[in-house]
């Protein structure tokens, strides 16, 4: 009996030390770019609990302060949204798997205690086939998403203010479908009776620009691109209406939006070529959706249900006050369809906070640093091996390679750390006005 219970001890013990040191290991975070980031800012930020007693109240204290965090950019395959629309989810779930197994590996890095999908595309499509995965092959690793979390905050807001709730997303969350069906199934296990409305805009190119896609945005263009992909005046799926040309109150200084002229002066096509100009022309697409949808309440509430939104907050928020106060006739166009001030709803705040409670349900909270932690940023790129065809003249995967191509296809992409010649300086310039706690921990090669 002795000898039994003195290898149950030693058991307790080792068991103990292995918790100790899964304790240690970082908090993996992940997104197709730079997006991602504005989680990792509310993570930094979170308070939700007291560091020293474990009291689910604030102590002034971050919660984290003392997690190491690892950030990884799927920069080569982003934007996400893209692929549900060509009909290649299974192509990112594989592209998103692949990822996954660098957060798990010890290659020169240390594995991840716990991963953060700070993507809306990412969670919608792959949340549940990673969790799958992890338990058929063992793998004891909690994995979180964003959606719940942003449904969680805005069924919250809902019950303050009933009205409609905008989706403003990436197309490939948006044909998910996923905030709707989480809000209606939350709101029916809350017992939430009354019918929840919803309008749903998908931001095609909005998140490219901020990330710097040729495809959608070139900081050189002077006239129409060929290679464009996004808005256009002659766009079949993604029109710019003349008639609404006033509306969108397009920014036109330094080529944020281009035209071709003919010979009469008249614009015959546009471009737009500005993050600001694409979320201008998104939500105006939105409300026009509800002036024509005539029993639908008012706008109450907005979900930036992809994380590269928040970097937009001040142009959503004064685009939506222009709107709002916007004449023709000495009659307001959207007074009707929207309350005058709208809650813009950050999933990445509920996101934060649900990490917290996540990490101290599976006893992996460290929140008595000894040393500063150490926080590592990788991206995914085009390797060097990759054919010259496949790429554009910026480097990156050529837009019909990346979305033609197949599930099982050879890879030619690898990971390497957040590198000055990846991301632009305007994204850096971002990420330092928008996200101070990020900004002072970040690190790139140059």
């Amino acid at each position: 009996m002795k000898k039994i219970l003195t290898l149950v001890v030693a058991f307790i013990s080792l068991a103990a030390a292995a918790q100790r040191k899964t304790k240690l290991l970082p908090i993996g975070v992940f997104d197709s770019g730079t997006g991602g980031l504005t989680v990792l800012e509310q993570l930094l930020l979170v308070d939700v609990m007291n560091n020293t007693t474990g009291e689910l109240k604030s102590d002034g204290i971050p919660d984290l302060q003392a997690e190491a965090f690892q950030y990884l950019a799927d920069q080569a395959n982003m934007p996400y949204g893209n692929y549900a629309a060509v009909q290649k989810t299974d192509l990112l779930r594989e592209q998103i798997a692949e990822n996954m197994q660098f957060f798990l590996s010890k290659n020169r890095k240390l594995p991840v205690k716990i991963i953060v999908l700070a993507c809306n595309t990412a969670t919608a499509y792959a949340l549940d086939s990673i969790k799958k995965s992890f338990t058929a092959n063992g793998v004891q690793i909690p994995v979180l998403g964003v959606i719940e979390a942003g449904a969680k905050a805005a069924l919250q807001h809902q019950k303050l203010q009933p009205g409609t709730i905008g989706i403003f997303a990436t197309a490939g969350t948006v044909a998910s479908k996923g905030y709707p069906t989480i809000l209606q199934q939350m709101a029916a296990s809350e017992g939430v009776t009354s019918k929840l409305f919803f309008v749903e805009q998908g931001g095609v190119g909005l998140a490219e620009s901020i990330d710097k896609d040729a495809s959608f945005i070139s900081d050189t263009a002077t006239k129409i691109r060929l290679q464009y992909k996004g808005p256009a005046l002659a766009h079949a799926q993604l029109p710019i209406q003349d008639s609404l040309l006033k509306v969108y109150h397009f920014d036109t200084s330094r080529n944020a939006l281009l035209c071709e002229y003919n010979d009469g002066l008249q614009c015959v096509n546009m471009q737009l070529n500005s993050a600001e100009n694409y979320t201008k022309f998104h939500l105006v697409t939105m409300l026009e959706k509800l002036r024509l949808q005539n029993d639908t309440p008012p706008l109450t509430s907005l979900v930036l249900a992809c994380t590269h939104y928040p970097y937009m907050r001040t142009t959503i928020e004064q685009t939506l006050a222009f709107l709002y106060n916007y004449q023709e006739n000495n009659i307001y166009r959207y007074r009707h369809v929207m309350m005058p001030s709208i809650a813009i709803i950050d999933p990445a705040v509920e996101t934060a906070k649900q990490c917290v409670f996540l990490l101290q349900k599976n006893q992996l909270l460290q929140n008595r640093g000894s040393v500063a932690p150490s926080h590592t940023f990788y991206m995914k790129v085009p390797a060097s091996n990759i054919p010259s065809e496949l790429v554009q003249a910026d480097g990156w995967l050529q837009y019909n390679y990346k979305y033609g191509r197949q599930v099982g296809d050879a890879n030619y992409l690898t990971i390497v750390p957040f590198s000055k010649k990846y991301i632009s300086l305007e994204t850096r310039n971002r990420i330092e006005a928008a996200l101070p706690k990020v900004a002072s921990i970040v690190t790139y090669n140059d």
